[in-house]
């Protein structure tokens, strides 16, 4: 074989290398930070479990708590499509079998003058019923006030929705601080947070971002971007390690910033 043919060989093998990899990869969500291509695809976004208890559902991931009798994070991925508006029957709370240490009994909450606060909002997982009726597990719920879950709890989760659909597709995770002097209600002792957090991932833009949201539980009329908090703030305070599977420069610069310019919260 001669050299020109050599040549015309070996641009033959390379083309189709790319093209193969192209067609491998054409359904991979990609994004470039700090000139570092990141393949989503699979990506690990569930933070530290300091229980040591992650349950796994088919809508959601959590790390139950005993000593506070819930979850300390709900993380979960929730896509455009996931946003629909279907009229689902609302079940009745249920134990959560999974939990290997026994979860609260629904019974806790009852006269004790807190909502059944969901963390995972049903709002979130209507797209099938399996879906749906998870979220009304007792490992997914928390004391909530009344106003504060109808109220600003609810416009947090309303434009986790709206902001979803805006950017095509977030990375979730929540719960209530489970720290300091904590009342608790029912048999089973379930502890009543001070505060809940929620923590958005965008990983699917040119540019990563993420945002992290510290709510006193109470209600407010105050605008949602006064209770923006940098991660590493959120860290500090729950003794969680939110996102540690990110590469270390993009987690960095992510974790230090409480910037919610690049959110629209009109």
């Amino acid at each position: 074989m001669n050299k020109k043919r050599i040549i015309s060989a070996i641009a033959l093998v390379v083309l189709l290398t790319v093209y193969y990899f192209q067609e491998k990869n054409e359904n991979t969500i990609s994004v470039i930070s700090n000139d570092v291509v990141v393949n989503t695809e699979g990506f690990n976004y569930f933070p530290t479990s300091t229980t040591g208890q992650i349950v796994q559902h088919s809508g959601y991931n959590l790390s139950y708590s005993e000593k506070h009798e819930q979850a300390e994070w709900v993380a979960y991925s929730l896509d455009k499509k996931d946003i629909v508006y279907t009229d689902r029957k609302r079940p009745y709370f249920y134990v959560d079998k999974k939990v290997k240490t026994t979860a609260a009994h629904w019974r806790s909450y009852k006269k004790s003058g807190y909502d059944r606060g969901h963390l995972c909002p049903a709002g979130d997982r209507k797209l099938t019923e399996e879906s749906f009726n998870e979220t009304f597990l007792t490992s997914n719920i928390s004391p909530q006030k009344h106003d504060f879950n109808a109220g600003i709890w609810n416009r947090l989760e309303q434009k986790t929705r709206y902001w979803a659909k805006k950017y095509d597709h977030l990375f979730v995770v929540t719960g209530g601080v489970l720290k300091g002097n904590m009342k608790t209600i029912g048999k089973d002792k379930v502890a009543v947070p001070n505060q809940f957090y929620k923590v958005l991932l965008d990983y699917t833009q040119p540019q990563i971002k993420a945002i992290a949201f510290l709510l006193p539980h109470k209600e407010s009329n105050k605008p949602l971007y006064e209770f923006v908090v940098s991660i590493d703030e959120l860290e500090q305070k729950t003794g969680i390690d939110f996102f540690p599977e990110l590469p270390d420069n993009i987690e960095t610069k992510l974790e230090a910033s409480s910037d919610y310019k690049g959110w629209s919260f009109r």
